[in-house]
């Protein structure tokens, strides 16, 4: 069996309260389809720092060129 980590709002004990409106995953999930989801440097290079040590995968994102 393969490790999964599965994110469910239905699993929430934060679900509808302030905290929820406030959470990552709302946030992400919340986008319409198509929307960019945009960073700053300042949380590029958090997110950096949580991949070096292994606490979030990389960025799989790589720019078309054309």
């Amino acid at each position: 069996m393969a490790d999964t980590f599965t994110i469910s709002c239905d699993d929430c004990v934060m679900q509808h309260t302030d905290v929820c409106t406030d959470c990552v995953v709302t946030y992400v999930c919340g986008r319409q389809p198509g929307d960019a989801l945009v960073i700053d440097a300042a949380e590029a290079r958090a997110l950096r720092a949580l991949n070096r040590t292994g606490l979030v995968p990389g960025l799989r994102h790589q720019c078309s060129v054309g």
